[in-house]
């Protein structure tokens, strides 16, 4: 994707090195259902990072190498200081963002499974963002708040003996270790602090209490707004607006266009619903704004194609302004080319000009001034070709994968089975196709590939050979034997740096190059 004549940094295959592991499970541990992470999203500054799992939990991480010299990372650069030090995130806090419900009118279960989690705009020191679940979608304001305290108490519970007179002096000037709620380290349990009896004639002076606003601070999570009751199916995409103000949410046939600020009302500009049920051909499976028109926005289907919609043109968007799909090959034709022609992910490059889409058996790049086909296709399971009645058999067939691309638009990530995930290179002439393991030694399993040739599309050779004379269900192109239990789903890219975090069933794993 290199507008220029190409780079010679970008010819380079990237060399990955483990960075850093948060819930790393040990062998033989059973990893709960709960833990299980269903979503990861870096900020659009890359210095915090959010998972979600499947126990409605949402764990924030910040960055701390870039504050440990002193500056933000733009002035250290700007400074010509070298970094050496590799990204280091580390636990900031966790909330709890969904708890399961029932949904009585439907008889539905609605579990509380992070689906999909955005950043927005940041404000006042505060951090904001949208985590959805299967129905409801909500905002969060997480910031640093400081402890308030009480202090300057004359009387004090601990001096009481019982329900006895107060024990020497009455007048205290000393402030005590007093907890954040206001209550005392040194508290006795054998006394009753609401319940004194004071001697006769009264203390000679009773100072009331003062809330002080100390120098600790404690991160403090809170829901701001609810976006509710605007989906009859799963929802499966959020994406923010680049104007700061709207966002939309996907599901199975529709999308709806919110505003940040309000909860209560929504508009539906795409609904593929027909008005018979029965002729459902295609549901949408991904949707996402446009990184710098507000006005565009596209969204994938199950059957392979992308649209690009403007909102200007109309206020129901049924009507596409360009539809980019791959025609498939005469005779090709079989009983799983839809399904494996799903697309379970889309993301727009940081320049708007490109579009990734990943289906189950490859990514593909798609110019959207140039709709008669991908400009480039990477094979992520050919191999896997021969065995899809057995893929179909265990429902691997309809795993989501997710898709990531660089910040620079050089290099194009997704995830595949046994923890693995690769990275391809995606400028003119490269042939970077890295396979990498979430383990602390990611390089461990390396797959020979071949070079990739750019177009023709009908010429365009895997970048994982397949296997030939082979009928194991699980071996790759190099003879590793695969898990499919063991699934890398959910993957994100720095946006300005080469940082991939993914997740590992319970596990997140980073590694930098």
């Amino acid at each position: 994707m290199d507008n220029g004549g190409g780079s010679e940094a970008a010819a380079q295959p990237l060399e990955w090195k483990f960075s850093q592991v948060f819930g790393e499970r040990t062998a033989g541990e059973e990893v709960q259902e709960v833990d299980i992470i269903s979503a990861i999203e870096f900020d659009k500054s890359g210095d915090h990072l959010a998972t979600g799992d499947r126990g409605g939990r949402v764990v924030l991480f910040e960055r701390t190498d870039t504050r440990d010299h002193g500056g933000h990372r733009r002035d250290l650069e700007m400074m010509d200081y070298s970094m050496s030090r590799h990204p280091e995130f580390r636990y900031k806090t966790e909330f709890q963002s969904h708890e399961p419900e029932f949904d009585y009118l439907k008889s539905l279960e609605i579990e509380e499974k992070i689906n999909k989690i955005k950043w927005c705009q940041s404000a006042n020191g505060a951090l904001y963002l949208l985590s959805t679940n299967d129905k409801t979608i909500k905002l969060w304001k997480v910031q640093e708040k400081k402890v308030k305290k009480v202090c300057d108490l004359n009387v004090y519970p601990e001096k009481a003996a019982g329900n006895g007179p107060i024990v020497g002096s009455t007048v205290s000037t000393s402030c005590k270790p007093y907890l954040a709620n206001g209550g005392c380290r040194e508290r006795s349990f054998g006394c009753a602090s609401n319940d004194f009896s004071f001697p006769p004639g009264g203390v000679s002076s009773l100072r009331l209490p003062v809330v002080v606003t100390s120098q600790e601070t404690s991160l403090v999570a809170g829901c701001r707004r609810i976006y509710a009751h605007a989906h009859d199916y799963h929802i499966n995409s959020i994406s923010n607006n680049s104007d700061g103000e709207t966002f939309i949410s996907a599901d199975d046939l529709r999308i709806n266009l919110w505003n940040l600020e309000i909860s209560n009302q929504s508009f539906n500009i795409v609904d593929v619903k027909p008005a018979n049920m029965e002729d459902l051909t295609e549901v949408i499976t991904s949707a996402e704004f446009h990184p710098t028109h507000c006005n565009m926005l596209a969204y994938s289907s199950s059957k392979g194609s992308i649209r690009l919609i403007d909102m200007r043109q109309s206020a129901l968007c049924d009507t596409h302004s360009k539809l980019f799909e791959e025609q498939e090959a005469p005779g090709s034709r079989s009983f799983f080319t839809e399904i494996i022609a799903s697309i379970s992910d889309i993301k727009f490059a940081k320049d708007g000009r490109h579009i990734l889409s990943r289906d189950y058996m490859t990514l593909k790049l798609w110019d959207i001034n140039m709709d008669s086909g991908p400009v480039a296709t990477f094979q992520v399971h050919e191999y896997l070709r021969p065995k899809l009645c057995d893929l179909y058999e265990n429902d691997s067939i309809f795993d989501k994968f997710e898709c990531c691309l660089s910040g620079d638009g050089l290099r194009v990530a997704t995830g595949s089975y046994s923890n693995l995930f690769r990275v391809f290179g995606c400028s003119e002439g490269s042939t970077e196709a890295t396979t990498l393991e979430a383990s602390k030694n990611p390089m461990r399993r390396q797959v020979q590939t071949p070079s990739r040739p750019s177009r023709p599309l009908g010429s365009l050779s895997g970048v994982v050979r397949r296997v030939k004379g082979t009928d194991n269900a699980g071996v790759d192109a190099n003879g590793n034997t695969f898990d499919f239990s063991m699934k890398l789903l959910h993957l994100a890219w720095h946006p300005s740096e080469n940082t991939i975090a993914c997740a590992a069933s319970n596990s997140l794993y980073m590694y930098y190059a």
